[in-house]
C-alpha cells in the first residue's frame, strides 16, 4: 500500500479522497492555489503545498508544478479527483515517467474512451448498442449536414474530447445545423483544446442512466448498480438516484451487462461509468464512458455499502477488488442533490461571494459533502458546486421526503451568494418526478410551466377592475 498520495484536486471531492486516505493510513498531500490557501482540504491534509495563482491553467491544470509537488513530499500516487487532469491520459503517462503511480485507468485505455469516436468504435465491437451517428470525427460542416440527413433530426453535436455535460448542441432542423457546429466547434475547441466533433441521433423525452464499474489489475469487473440522472439543465446534471426508478428487471441486467463487457474489452482498470441513454420504448443506447470517479458516487456508495475511493486505491496499488459482483446487493433507495452557487432565476449563472452563514443538514442516514464553511469566499475560477446532499431511505418516497427535509434544513447565506436549494427543493416537488415519469427535458418542462404561469398571473392582474378610492 502507498505510504502517501497527493491530491490532484480541490473542493469536497479533494476532501472525500483526503478522508479514504486517512482510514486507510495514508498519508496525504494536498495541492492548492492561492485562492484555496485557506480550503478545508489544505487544513485536513498531512501536507499542503502550492501550485500557483488561482486560474485553474495555472495550478489545478499545470502538470509540471503537480509532478514537482509529488516528488518534493515523496508522493508514491496521485489521487485526481473528477474533472481537471482526472482524463489525462498524457498526465498518467508522465506520472509513470516520474514513478507515480496514476489512481486511475492505464493512459492507453483512458486516451481510446476518452475519443468519443473512438470509443463508440470500440463498445459497438464489443457488442454495446450504439446510437446512430458519425464512426470517425467529422471534418466538416457540409459532412455533418449530409449524415444528419441519413440519420434523421433531431441530431445531437458532441465534442471528441467532451465531458461534463459541456461542448455539445442539439439541432432540431437542417437550417441550425452550420452555425451549430461553428459554435460547438469553437467550444471545444476553448475549452477541450481539441475542436473535433462528432454527430448521433437525439433521443427526445430520454432517460440518462449510468452504471458504477469497478475493475482491478487480475481480470475481474464488476458493476455496483445502475443511476439515473435525468435530472439535468444544459446537459449537466442536478439531482441523482439509485437504483434507477421503474426499470424493468430485464433491462437493468442487460444494463449492467453491458457496462461489464465493455469495460472488460478495452482492459479497464479502477472505477468508471457507463452512460446511456434510455429511449421511452425501453432501448439503451451507450452515450459515453466516464474514466474517473463520478460526483453522484455517494449514492451508488449508500445503497451498496461499497467505498468506491477506497477500491480505487487499493486497486491503484495492486491489490483485489474487496467484493465479489455476487456480494453487491442494492438496499433501499439514495438520492443525491447538488447544491450549487448560482441563481436559477438567471438561468443558472454563477453567484460567487462570501458566506456568511452555511449550515448543512443533519439527522439520520444523511450524508453532505462540502469544502464550505462560513467565511468561506466562493470565487469566479471554479466550479459552483457548494455541497452534495445525499439520503438514505428503504424506499423512493421515504427517500423523496427525507431529501426535501434535509434542503429544508440548509442555511445558505452571504452577499450576493444565491443558491440551488429552493429550485431543487420545487424539482423534488413536481409531480412528474414524484411519479418517476421524468426524463433529460424535466428542466426545461419546468421552466415552460413558470412562464406560462407568470404571463397567466400578469393577465389576470390586467383584467382585474380598477377599484377607485372613497372619499
Amino acid at each position: 500500500m502507498f505510504e502517501t498520495v497527493l491530491i490532484a484536486n480541490r473542493g469536497e471531492i479533494a476532501l472525500r479522497v483526503a478522508r479514504a486516505c486517512r482510514e486507510l493510513g495514508i498519508r496525504t498531500v494536498a495541492v492548492y492555489s492561492t485562492a484555496d490557501r485557506d480550503s478545508a482540504v489544505v487544513r485536513f491534509a498531512d501536507e499542503a503545498v502550492h501550485i500557483g495563482p488561482p486560474p485553474a491553467k495555472a495550478s489545478y491544470l499545470s502538470v509540471p508544478a503537480i509532478i514537482e509537488a509529488a516528488l518534493q513530499t515523496g508522493a508514491q500516487a496521485i489521487h485526481p479527483g473528477y474533472g481537471f487532469l482526472s482524463e489525462d491520459p498524457d498526465f498518467a503517462e508522465i506520472c509513470e515517467a516520474n514513478g507515480i503511480v496514476f489512481i486511475g485507468p492505464p493512459a492507453q485505455v483512458m486516451q481510446q474512451l476518452g475519443d468519443k469516436a473512438v470509443a463508440r468504435t470500440l463498445m459497438a465491437e464489443a457488442g454495446l448498442p450504439v446510437l446512430p451517428g458519425s464512426t470517425d470525427a467529422l471534418t466538416s460542416a457540409a459532412e455533418a449536414k449530409q449524415l444528419a440527413q441519413q440519420v434523421g433530426y433531431p441530431v445531437i453535436l458532441k465534442a471528441v474530447a467532451g465531458g461534463g455535460g459541456r461542448g455539445m448542441a442539439v439541432v432540431r432542423e437542417a437550417d441550425g445545423l452550420r452555425l451549430a457546429y461553428a459554435e460547438t466547434q469553437a467550444h471545444a475547441r476553448a475549452v477541450f483544446g481539441d475542436e473535433r466533433l462528432y454527430l448521433e441521433r437525439f433521443v427526445e423525452d430520454a432517460r440518462h442512466v449510468e452504471v458504477q464499474v469497478l475493475c482491478d489489475r487480475h481480470g475481474t469487473a464488476i458493476h455496483l448498480g445502475e443511476r439515473d440522472c435525468s435530472v439535468q439543465r444544459r446537459h449537466q446534471k442536478l439531482i441523482e438516484e439509485s437504483p434507477a426508478p421503474e426499470l424493468p428487471p430485464a433491462l437493468r441486467e442487460a444494463m449492467w451487462a453491458a457496462a461489464v463487457r465493455g469495460a472488460s474489452a478495452v482492459g479497464f482498470v479502477g472505477a468508471g461509468t457507463f452512460e446511456f441513454v434510455l429511449t421511452p420504448e425501453h432501448e439503451f443506447f451507450l452515450m459515453e464512458i466516464n474514466c474517473r470517479l463520478q460526483v453522484e458516487h455517494p449514492v451508488t456508495e449508500l445503497v451498496t455499502g461499497v467505498d468506491i475511493v477506497r477500491e480505487q486505491i487499493n486497486v491503484a496499488a495492486g491489490l483485489p477488488l474487496s467484493v465479489r459482483q455476487e456480494e453487491v446487493s442494492c438496499r433501499g433507495v439514495a438520492l443525491e442533490c447538488r447544491v450549487n452557487a448560482e441563481d436559477p432565476a438567471r438561468e443558472f449563472a454563477p453567484a460567487p461571494g462570501l458566506l456568511t452563514e452555511f449550515v448543512p443538514p443533519g439527522g439520520p442516514f444523511v450524508r453532505v459533502d462540502t469544502h464550505a464553511c462560513p467565511g468561506w469566499r466562493i470565487g469566479p475560477d471554479y466550479d459552483s458546486l457548494l455541497a452534495k446532499v445525499a439520503v438514505w431511505a428503504p424506499d423512493r418516497e421515504q427517500a423523496v421526503a427525507r431529501m426535501d427535509r434535509a434542503l429544508g434544513e440548509f442555511r445558505v447565506a452571504g452577499a450576493g451568494v444565491r443558491t440551488t436549494l429552493g429550485f431543487l427543493r420545487t424539482t423534488l416537488a413536481h409531480p412528474v418526478f414524484r411519479a418517476a415519469r421524468h426524463t433529460t427535458g424535466l428542466v426545461a418542462t419546468m421552466a415552460e410551466e413558470a412562464d406560462a404561469a407568470a404571463a397567466a398571473a400578469a393577465e389576470a392582474a390586467a383584467r382585474a377592475p380598477v377599484v377607485a378610492p372613497v372619499g
